[in-house]
């Protein structure tokens, strides 16, 4: 089938969209949403997605959350433009979705957070896979991301932790000649990879005299949202930097224990330990265990542009 036709047959499902893979053929990382291209199908899922989970947001959610979903006025019944996503973000924190075809790697999605743009994912998820997808979605990064999103506070310590991979690739760049930088490098990554993971994605924080969700991973999964709140076999701890950079993570079930954090004030100051922690050689040696890391995700942070006027 030639490429003209391919976009007239409307359809971004996740690893179902022609879009996409000549995109990711054509290496094209960063993209444009082709709105036109979500089918009725599309739409009907992303109705499904928002309608049922409403009610547990409204429980479950911090508050800080529910007041980004007002901000940036996520239509229930249409998948969002990401231009008018930008519209309502730019004067509330200055982020950005910024489209991608795929996986960016580790520098490159965290470099993007310190120049305020989060890498976003257009497609979604099959209309009989609601609950769980093993990878992002347009309904995870726009309804599980973007409305945290609008809190300048946590949008500061998105860029934060943008600025610290910059000075992990500073790091591991200055000790290029070392034999050992792949496999220091490698559990650099790694820590960062979990205190991201346990934090953005999956982070639970005092909300009052609750306990609630701010994580985007939480946040987009009817079912794993109120398992994080209420069931009794998810163990909940408060947030312990060492134990987070050591502590692997589950991809493909729920998550048997969350951290819980006090504020984001508290997340941006355990960010800014997490840098002295890395220039300290403290995350040289981490726990085994997910996530993997790529070569990809080695050579990104080797090879980026580190000069002090890059932007």
């Amino acid at each position: 089938m030639c490429s003209d036709a391919k976009r007239k047959r409307g359809d971004l499902t996740t690893t179902q969209a022609p879009f996409i893979e000549e995109a990711r053929a054509g290496a094209q990382l960063f993209i444009d949403q082709p709105y036109e291209l979500y089918s009725e199908k599309n739409q009907r899922t992303w109705r499904k997605l928002y309608h049922q989970i409403l009610p547990r947001w409204e429980r479950y959610a911090h508050h800080r959350f529910l007041e980004g979903v007002e901000n940036v006025a996520l239509d229930p019944d249409q998948i969002p433009r990401l231009e008018d996503i930008n519209s309502f973000l730019a004067p509330l924190s200055g982020f950005s979705a910024r489209a991608v075809s795929g996986y960016v790697p580790a520098y490159l999605f965290f470099d993007c957070l310190r120049q305020r743009a989060f890498p976003t994912t257009i497609t979604i998820r099959d209309e009989h896979l609601l609950d769980y997808l093993p990878e992002p979605d347009i309904f995870h990064d726009a309804a599980g991301h973007v409305p945290m999103h609008t809190d300048p506070l946590f949008a500061d310590a998105l860029v934060r932790f943008g600025e610290v991979a910059r000075s992990a690739a500073l790091y591991a760049q200055e000790r290029a000649e070392d034999v050992t930088v792949y496999r220091r490098l490698e559990n650099v990554i790694k820590g960062m990879a979990r205190f991201f993971w346990f934090t953005v994605e999956f982070g639970l924080m005092r909300d009052g005299s609750s306990t609630k969700a701010y994580g985007s991973g939480i946040l987009s999964s009817f079912s794993e949202l109120e398992y994080a709140i209420e069931n009794e076999r998810a163990q909940r701890y408060p947030f312990q930097l060492e134990w987070v950079i050591n502590q692997y993570f589950e991809i493909n079930t729920f998550q048997p224990l969350y951290f819980v954090i006090s504020s984001f004030e508290e997340l941006f100051s355990a960010i800014e330990e997490l840098e002295q922690w890395i220039q300290a050689g403290k995350l040289d040696n981490v726990a085994p265990g997910e996530p993997e890391i790529q070569e990809a995700d080695l050579r990104s942070f080797l090879d980026a542009e580190l000069s002090e006027d890059s932007p």
